[in-house]
């Protein structure tokens, strides 16, 4: 069909696209049936068309991954290939949804179209791929990619219950027993530090979901850790349960302080990295009531930061604030997520 339309294209010297939205206009030799299917998909197009300049970025990629037949497509059979590509998917929209969530909060309503995130895209991709010798980078790869090497820090993300493992394991104790596997190799590719972390709530399914530790944490013995005594667990019992301040014995993470990512070092100690962030403390909605040139807020993304600078009246309020290690953003107040310490 697409060399037909290709053909029909240079013979009346038209786009593809003039083929395809009036196929009977240039005498497009296909049947009644591709016809249809033709018809269907141009009039797709035109409505994605439209919500581009009425919707966000995340609300017209959801939108294009439902109605286009890919989410169904995907969740038809539950195959390994499947499971990964819906993964990929939910990766995406997460991606999306943190860059509407930024940019709303910086820029405004104007600055989170579906534009505004491929421009985003494609200045980060040419960025990428320029070719300049800095040896401060980070190899971002998959842990099966990593067998066979070692960096002087490696950073393990995502240890989560139906991450961390992956829940398409969870069923099967010889899968299981691989994900455990792949996590003692993720763990040895470090020649000096290993940092890991996991997220106390991450965006999946089109909601933020809270999430729980990874089990393989419980496998590491506690000679190696150095966590809060509230937050301790035994590892003399074969399932590795937590001694938390309701009681020794319960297998929850609950009271874990899952936002302070472990630290393991060649002297074989784990220790914690204290934060000074607290994400379930801070405000879902702003306020600009109080809000003054040295005011100290607490921001739901950013942290701690001083306001250096207001600027600008009602909707359009404005607050340069310093967040530290030379992270200095503009806040749009009307959208802004934060909270005013003093």
């Amino acid at each position: 069909t697409i060399g037909k339309i290709t053909e029909c294209a240079q013979i009346h010297k038209v786009s593809m696209w003039d083929v395809i939205t009036e196929p009977l206009q240039y005498n497009l030799s296909v049947n009644t049936g591709t016809a249809n299917k033709l018809k269907i998909f141009s009039e797709a197009i035109l409505y994605f068309k439209e919500q581009v300049h009425e919707k966000n970025a995340y609300e017209v990629a959801d939108d294009i991954i439902k109605k286009s037949g890919i989410w169904t497509d995907i969740n038809a059979e539950k195959t390994p290939e499947n499971l990964s590509r819906q993964e990929n998917i939910q990766e995406l929209l997460s991606a999306i949804h943190e860059f509407c969530s930024i940019r709303l909060e910086t820029e405004g309503e104007d600055a989170i179209s579906l534009i505004a995130f491929l421009t985003e895209v494609s200045l980060l991709t040419d960025q990428d791929n320029q070719k300049e010798e800095d040896n401060n980078k980070v190899t971002l790869m998959t842990v099966h990619a990593s067998k066979g090497l070692e960096f002087k820090n490696v950073f393990i993300v995502g240890m989560e219950e139906e991450l961390f493992p992956s829940a398409r394991t969870l069923m099967s104790e010889r899968d299981l027993e691989e994900e455990r596997r792949l996590f003692y190799v993720a763990i040895t590719r470090t020649e000096e530090n290993c940092f890991i972390s996991y997220a106390k709530t991450r965006f999946r399914n089109g909601q933020s979901n809270f999430c729980t530790p990874s089990r393989f944490l419980k496998d590491i013995d506690k000679s190696y850790l150095d966590l809060p005594l509230e937050s301790q667990w035994d590892n003399t019992s074969s399932s590795g349960s937590f001694n938390n301040r309701y009681g020794k014995g319960n297998d929850d993470f609950d009271t874990f302080e899952s936002s302070k990512p472990l630290f393991f070092s060649s002297k074989r100690k784990l220790t914690r990295i204290e934060s000074n962030n607290d994400a379930s403390s801070i405000g879902k909605t702003s306020s600009v009531d109080g809000l003054e040139v040295g005011s100290r807020i607490q921001h739901e993304r950013f942290g701690i930061g001083e306001v250096l600078s207001i600027e600008g009246d009602a909707d359009s309020r404005k607050a340069w604030v310093d967040f530290g290690n030379n992270q200095k953003r503009q806040l749009l107040l009307k959208f802004a997520k934060y909270k005013i310490i003093y």
